[in-house]
């Protein structure tokens, strides 16, 4: 038989963290346990009923089914509240991974060699969509001594350190090769987005403006929230602006106010806009 209070701490669960502690978990498993305690609730009720006065009794009198119509207004707020995050992340990602894509071809159209019919399908923001979207973990402080940073495969360090020194050094051809080598060897990794963003710089210093901008564009798409995304998107901007691609530019520049209106690169973007006459 079912039991009201373990049925009741159940349902206490999803208003607390132990609910989200898998930061894997997609909306659909979210509304695949709703859907679970939604049975358990009606099994209950009929259990109840069946059971009369004395069934009535043990779950707690005449309140119990009051209290199970008020568990199912819960379960049914909640559900509804998953298929409105599942609508809107469907939203986010679909208009997020057609701007991208659409750079992405503009910039291949600029480059020589590069045919845009055979560029690769642009990967959706987030590495899926809808209700198999997993949920965005939540952004903690690093821990003062238990904390464990990020997994760093063999070698990776030294070759980013590597990279890096090379363009402290003035070395940009040999920054962006090695940049360039990091980025194909350890996609994914943790360092893998600033080496993007780096890249990008030491072709910049190369006078390379097309070959900057897609790497600016790749360190962005990669990580659309991370520390260097607002860097990511002005320097973008500007060098579509360089590029002669002024509406792109400005598109481009507008969204680093949208997205992060408090970072710095907020401010230069606009004055950047105002420099190519954004209307």
């Amino acid at each position: 038989m079912i039991r009201l209070p373990s049925l009741l701490l159940a349902v206490a669960l999803l208003g607390a963290p132990a609910f989200a502690q898998d930061r894997t978990q997609t909306i659909a498993d979210m509304r695949a346990e709703l859907s679970a305690l939604a049975g358990q609730l009606q099994a209950l009720r009929s259990e109840l009923v069946a059971g009369g006065a004395s069934a009535m009794q043990a779950a707690g009198g005449a309140s119990a089914l009051d209290r199970m119509n008020a568990m199912e207004a819960e379960l049914s707020r909640l559900t509804s509240q998953t298929e409105a995050l599942q609508n809107q992340i469907n939203r986010v990602v679909s208009d997020g991974t057609n701007r991208i894509g659409d750079l992405e071809f503009r910039i291949c159209e600029l480059e020589e060699g590069c045919d845009p019919a055979n560029l690769p399908i642009t990967q959706s923001l987030g590495g899926g969509t809808g209700a198999g979207a997993a949920l965005p973990a939540v952004t903690t402080l690093p821990a003062t001594n238990t904390g464990a940073a990020p997994e760093l495969a063999m070698s990776e360090q030294a070759d980013f350190d590597a990279a890096k020194a090379a363009l402290e050094s003035g070395d940009y051809q040999g920054a962006a090769d090695k940049f360039s080598a990091f980025t194909t060897n350890y996609p994914g990794g943790p360092l893998t987005g600033e080496a993007q963003f780096l890249r990008g710089e030491a072709l910049l210093q190369l006078g390379d403006t097309s070959n900057a901008a897609r790497a600016y564009l790749n360190a962005f798409s990669g990580a659309p929230d991370g520390p260097r995304a607002p860097a990511s998107l002005l320097k973008l901007g500007a060098a579509l602006g360089v590029l002669g691609q002024t509406q792109e530019a400005c598109v481009t520049l507008g969204e680093v106010g949208v997205r992060f209106p408090t970072a710095p690169e907020a401010v230069e973007a606009s004055t950047a806009m105002q420099a190519l006459a954004c209307q």
